[in-house]
């Protein structure tokens, strides 16, 4: 019998992974040596595994730079509408392997550090991950990027070059400890710093009302220093840029008042300007009003439009005089997309630029910020709206304060207009809310400051007009459209699952990766045996590959022919892992009841950070370990049902654990997770959903079939209807056997033996004031398990369904999404043209 094959064999074998050519392979092996004598010249004879990584990634690097070049090049050629995308998260994950799979150069990388004997797996992770996002909505800017690149539109996408990232967890005595993540240790191979673009950014100071204008005076000033950082399109010689500022003191800082002997200290002071930059704001779906997170939304909005105001004055490449000083062709040539409403400082901000530097009348200038920018709303969870007090406002931004004081006072004029004497409408649409402490609200900026608003789903963008902006919808109707979330099938297919991106290249070719829809032709294929057997092989050894990461790293010992039920993403009441974990519990209870049963055996698996302040989702995730104690460790039990937190979950985590996965927990209260793109990843990955009607999940079930999902739980009208009539949890508790048996033993002390009332917050909120309802969705939820459980038993029908499933997500392609952009908010053409590589003749 033929030994099997080696993993560096098996991916030499998968055809998407780009030709090896035998010139190219001897080209890297070249530029690979010379980049790592370059680093071992300056201190050292004896290179480091770290060492071998920056050689490769600097390898890699070097296909890049003339293809950005080059694009940027023909940007200033073509003059073309630029979009730039604004937030404050980016969440990157690595870029090596992902620069390889958008190169072609993945087999020829490989085979060339194999002929050197080194395993480029190995010399992946290395890599840091670029954490600066704390889950969806920064994920989603990066797929984003990955997007805009391969359609080739000359996007940018602007944001803070965060020192700390989202923190590493740990997981210790069962509890999250945060470990903070300093990835730029070892340097970043992928950034160039560009400080001839440096940039002031203004902070605190007076307005002083003169015959000239307005001037903003006596203020600070922090410096914005660019890094940028490449984005390659998918094979079509495209490199856009992300860049990132990184805040810097001025020489003078503090110096100015050269008070006598505090010169050590006024240098020491440095770091208060510089701590704008230092760490990302960890929470998800939480609005935290500190100063210095203003700072940074500040920071990051002033910088990006002095830059976005340079580059469209200056004229053909590399020019730095200034020829197009018309500022009313802007909305022509500027597509700013607001990502949330963290970057809302743009809409004052390029008004201030407007009115009192480039001196156009009100009236002209807002007609400009109207026509150039526009919003997208990530979430209805009133926790999570940014209102920032306008006393923190009048110190840190006094003239912005101002202008946003204007802008309400025509806003509010409009209202009075359109509803005579309606008072009650006036208040509610008011920029400004009254209360113990007057707030900017910056959604109401938003919402008046953009031609253009829209949700990320479709159920999403109906509840945004019908419930928290139908004020805003009634007035103008045709702001609002939907633009429904997706992801990158670059980074979540062929780079994570090549073995079942070759799959589907074996049966319909190579072009679905640019144009995801082909996919439905799979639906050809679902009773085709060969196929079938195909897929359910490779996620048979994508099961065995995680069960071995694992092992290595957690030394857990999983059954990798369980079911892998997994649910991953930011720890959250709304996302239900509660709903979950009383599953787990029921579930135990049964196995320990009829021993003899043959049940469906299953490894669960959750996942995901808490922020650090959020005490509820700390201690759901000390539940979970908990019962993991208690379950993994009953002898009845065996390896029928084990429970596994996974720790850190990150971008790199998930394109490991997601193609391995064969249920998707999306489980959250109908209405809350406005669209969710963690669902759409375990779709293309070939796992089933178990899940509510629920963001995107809607549309999922949509395109699949709703008999392909499965489905259970209250829809929003129910959730409605139970807020109306009043949510008794003690109802449920009393009606629901099993229920109350499971509640009875988290509040016991079953899962908490030494300290029995570990639990009473979390059991207090379950009965008395949950806002998301877990026991409403209990019996459903159990019902719905039971289904997945027996469908699981058949392979060859579980399969077809993953397959059918498979066929309908083209939809949740990002291409999709953002071409939706740029030709209906943007006014831009996507284009899958490809443009010159650098080495042919121009």
């Amino acid at each position: 019998m033929s030994k099997p094959l080696t993993d560096q064999e098996k991916r030499k074998q998968i055809s998407v992974r780009g030709l090896a050519g035998v010139e190219n392979v001897a080209d890297l092996k070249v530029n690979f040596n010379r980049h790592l004598h370059f680093t071992l010249v300056k201190d050292r004879n004896v290179a480091t595994k770290r060492d071998y990584y920056f050689a490769l990634a600097n390898t890699v690097r070097d296909h890049l730079v003339g293809r950005w070049i080059r694009t940027q090049q023909h940007y200033y050629e073509t003059d073309p509408k630029r979009v730039y995308y604004l937030s404050l998260e980016f969440y990157m994950g690595r870029t090596l392997q992902n620069t390889m799979v958008n190169l072609a150069l993945e087999n020829a990388c490989d085979e060339a550090t194999y002929q050197l004997g080194l395993d480029m797996e190995e010399l992946q992770d290395i890599e840091e991950d670029a954490g600066l996002g704390n889950g969806g909505l920064g994920r989603l800017a990066a797929c984003f990027l990955d997007s805009m690149a391969s359609l080739g539109l000359a996007a940018y996408g602007y944001g803070i070059r965060y020192e700390f990232g989202i923190f590493n967890q740990k997981i210790v005595d069962g509890r999250q400890v945060e470990e903070a993540d300093d990835w730029l240790r070892y340097g970043n191979p992928w950034e160039k710093a560009r400080p001839e673009y440096m940039r002031p950014v203004h902070f605190y100071g007076r307005v002083e009302h003169t015959a000239e204008g307005v001037k903003w005076v006596d203020t600070q000033v922090v410096l914005a220093l660019p890094y940028d950082t490449p984005v390659p399109g998918y094979r079509n010689n495209i490199v856009n840029t992300m860049r990132l500022w990184s805040a810097k003191a001025p020489c003078d800082f503090n110096l100015q008042d050269f008070n006598v002997g505090g010169y050590i200290q006024a240098v020491l002071d440095r770091n208060l300007a510089e701590n704008i930059s230092r760490v990302l704001y960890p929470n998800d779906n939480f609005f935290e009003g500190k100063e210095l997170r203003l700072k940074q939304e500040y920071f990051v909005v002033a910088a990006t439009l002095q830059d976005i105001i340079r580059r469209f004055k200056a004229s053909k490449f590399g020019s730095t005089e200034f020829v197009r000083l018309d500022l009313s062709a802007l909305p022509d040539k500027v597509a700013i997309q607001l990502n949330d409403t963290h970057p809302a400082l743009a809409i004052p901000e390029l008004m201030r630029i407007l009115v009192d530097v480039e001196k156009l009348s009100w009236e002209k200038a807002w007609d400009i910020v109207v026509r150039t920018c526009a919003y997208t709303n990530h979430t209805v969870l009133p926790e999570a709206l940014e209102r920032w007090p306008v006393d923190l406002f009048h110190n840190l931004l006094p003239r912005h304060l101002e202008i946003i004081y204007e802008i309400n006072r025509r806003h509010l004029e409009r209202i009075a207009k359109l509803y005579p004497n309606d008072v009650d409408r006036i208040r509610r649409m008011s920029l400004i809310e009254e209360g113990n402490v007057k707030k900017i609200n910056m959604a109401h900026l938003c919402i008046v400051g953009s031609h253009a608003v829209n949700g990320v789903a479709r159920i999403h963008s109906e509840i945004i007009k019908n419930t928290v902006f139908k004020d805003f919808y009634d007035m103008d109707p045709n702001k609002f459209q939907n633009k429904t979330n997706g992801i990158t099938p670059r980074r979540w297919l062929l780079m994570c699952n090549p073995g079942l991106a070759d799959v589907i290249a074996e049966r319909i070719g190579e072009d679905y990766i640019r144009d995801l829809d082909q996919l439905k032709r799979l639906l050809d294929f679902v009773d085709n045996d060969t196929f079938i057997r195909d897929v359910a092989k490779v996620k048979q050894e994508n099961k065995m590959k995680f069960a071995a990461h694992l092992e290595k790293h957690y030394r857990v010992k999983i059954n990798a022919s369980s079911m892998f039920d997994v649910q991953v993403k930011r720890i959250h009441e709304y996302k239900r892992q509660l709903l979950n974990c009383l599953h787990i519990i029921t579930l135990y209870n049964r196995i320990r009841k009829e021993p003899n049963k043959p049940w469906t055996p299953r490894t669960i698996m959750i996942g995901g950070k808490a922020a650090p302040g959020y005490h509820m989702a700390k201690l759901i995730i000390k539940l979970i370990t908990s019962i993991g104690d208690v379950v993994n460790n009953d002898p009845v039990v065996g390896d029928r049902l084990k429970v596994i937190f996974l720790e850190n979950y990150r971008v790199t985590l998930a394109e490991k654990v997601i193609p391995a996965a064969d249920l998707s927990e999306q489980i959250s209260t109908a209405g809350t997770e406005a669209s969710g793109t963690g669902n759409m990843k375990f779709m293309l990955n070939g796992a089933l959903t178990i899940g509510t009607m629920d963001g995107a999940n809607v549309e999922m079930a949509e395109e699949a079939g709703e008999d392909n999902l499965f489905i259970f739980g209250m829809r929003v009208d129910d959730v409605e209807a139970l807020d109306k009539k009043g949510y008794d949890a003690m109802a449920y508790y009393n009606r629901i056997p099993e229920l109350k048996q499971a509640v009875s033993q988290i509040a016991g002390g079953v899962f908490s033996p030494h300290q029995v009332d570990l639990f009473k917050d979390l059991v207090n909120m379950l009965m008395h004031h949950d806002r998301f309802k877990v026991f409403a969705d209990y019996e459903a939820y159990m019902e719905c398990q039971e289904r997945v459980s027996s469908l699981y038993k058949n392979p060859k029908e579980w399969t077809k369904m993953v397959i059918r499933n498979i066929a309908a997500s083209g939809k949740f392609s990002s291409d999709r999404t953002i071409s939706q952009y740029a030709r209906e908010i943007w006014n831009i053409e996507p284009s899958l043209e490809k443009i010159g590589a650098p080495d042919d003749p121009r």
